[in-house]
């Protein structure tokens, strides 16, 4: 099949109406909303545009559902999870194009997302059957604690677009697992991997009303009224650090259960004693995955006074060399930028830099051509005082400041209101281990570009959010821990 044949028909075999309580409806209002191909700006297809009403009832969906749903054997819970994994490795290459069409990201990247998100639904089944409590004495005698773990309850499940498949699965993963039902409102930008996702789960034989999706180009007025409603009983959410702040006013009414992961501003430190070459390989790992669309992005890249001129000549020299075209095309490196506002604030960053001091190695200013495009560029001599130090770029720029000692470079790092990740570059375990835990951050990379793994708890600190996703940890947060006490006659 031709590749625009073979594209149309991924997009056209995409559902694009509601789910709601395993019903495939259009919007109540009858309204749609588009969504655009960002590499080349033209419209991919219009999806249903719930209105309020069409989220509530969402909502009543996944309330009326969970009793049997949390009732369910957690073997069977696991084993619907491991049917939707087997499922996303089978359908890989479409899931991948679509996610590719709608979002930009090269099809390698995309099948890497569908593989990494399908090991939530593994994980996560086998986390399933492994939810525990406790029996004890009571410390005086004459009485036992029974301790046990029951789901949440009704899930609002809130992603973004920049990893349109892994971030829900990431949600739902656990929601299942721990016996939740949910309502996912995915990002207007990227709706179709979430819709593609929810047929699958039905087909691995979720039940109705356990998994809704509700898509909207309005999420506050759909999803505020359900975070008021007193019906849900948590929230997650991956996003802004400014609408999650907006979130957790909201949540305050009905004192909601709520974790997020939110903005980050990571630091990416090498010492004069790291392998260069390992670090310039880590620098992109970190800084390009998803054109620098990421939360984990390394965002202000810190090198010591004596390496950063063959560091900032390595770095410029690979990342000039970094192919930049639609995703879909053979041997792209990196795509678009999700849509012309995010192209316009990089420019923006990266001019505001400059006017500042800031040195253009490579890249540094948008070209002509059709779509939502940036070039990877590197920029020497970053002032303190530019933007780009403090907002999350979101977007192919390395930008790179010289340091002294290990005790500037700590305090510089930390000197943010995020603490998402970081990551260190150094071939002196003691001095790894030192700024590890003297940086403030949920998560530390040590000689690795990239953190993120289904087994591992992910989240951040101070204004990068509440609580771990993935890891052990993960099933926790749909859990709510009882507690009940037993008086012996």
């Amino acid at each position: 099949m031709p590749d625009q044949a073979r594209e149309r028909s991924v997009v056209e075999a995409a559902p694009k109406q509601l789910f709601i309580n395993g019903k495939w409806i259009d919007a109540s209002s009858g309204a749609t909303f588009d969504v655009l191909d960002p590499s080349t700006g033209k419209l991919l297809c219009a999806v249903a545009d719930a209105s309020p009403e069409d989220g509530m009832a969402a909502l009543e969906a996944a309330a009326a559902a969970q009793a049997a749903f949390a009732a369910t054997a957690p073997r069977a819970r696991a084993d619907m999870l491991m049917r939707a994994f087997h499922l996303l490795h089978e359908r890989m290459d479409a899931l991948a194009l679509l996610m590719t069409l709608e979002m930009g990201k090269p099809l390698a990247e995309s099948r890497g997302e569908i593989a990494y998100a399908a090991e939530f639904f593994r994980h996560f089944a086998e986390e399933a059957v492994r939810v525990n409590g406790g029996y004890q004495v009571a410390p005086a005698g004459g009485a036992r604690f029974l301790v046990t773990k029951q789901p949440v309850g009704p899930s609002l499940l809130i992603t973004p677009w920049n990893f349109p498949m892994a971030m829900g699965t990431r949600k739902i993963g656990p929601a299942i697992a721990a016996g939740c039902t949910s309502v996912i409102k995915p990002a207007a930008q990227t709706p179709l991997s979430m819709l593609a996702l929810a047929e699958i789960l039905a087909e691995a034989g979720v039940p109705e009303g356990v998994v809704n999706v509700v898509t909207t180009d309005n999420a506050g007025a759909v999803m505020e009224p359900l975070i008021r409603s007193g019906v849900a009983r948590k929230l997650s959410f991956t996003g802004s650090t400014a609408v999650g702040r907006r979130l957790l006013e909201q949540c305050a009414d009905k004192v909601l259960r709520t974790s997020m992961e939110l903005g980050g501003n990571a630091a990416f430190i090498v010492f004069p004693d790291a392998d260069l070459d390992a670090a310039v390989d880590g620098a992109i790992a970190a800084k390009m995955r998803n054109s620098g669309e990421a939360c984990t992005a390394a965002n202000r890249m810190y090198v010591h006074t004596d390496v950063i001129d063959a560091f900032g000549a390595k770095l410029a020299e690979k990342m000039a060399a970094l192919p930049v075209g639609r995703g879909v095309d053979d041997g792209v490196r990196v795509g678009p930028l999700i849509d012309a506002a995010a192209q316009r604030k990089v420019q923006q960053l990266v001019t505001d830099a400059v006017e500042r001091g800031a040195k253009v190695l490579t890249g540094g200013q948008t070209g002509n051509e059709p779509g939502f495009f940036y070039p990877p560029t590197v920029l020497t001599g970053v002032p303190e005082s530019a933007r780009m130090r403090h907002e999350e770029i979101f977007g192919p720029v390395a930008p790179l400041t010289p340091f002294s000692t290990e005790e500037e470079v700590v305090a510089a790092a930390n000197d943010t209101e995020y603490g998402l990740v970081n990551y260190l570059y150094t071939n002196d375990l003691s001095r790894a281990l030192r700024v590890a835990e003297a940086l403030e951050t949920g998560m530390v990379g040590i000689n690795q570009g990239v953190v993120s793994n289904p087994a591992a708890p992910f989240g951040g600190v101070k204004a990068s959010g509440l609580g771990r996703e993935g890891g052990p940890t993960g099933i926790e947060e749909f859990l709510e821990t009882k507690y009940i006490g037993i008086a012996l006659a």
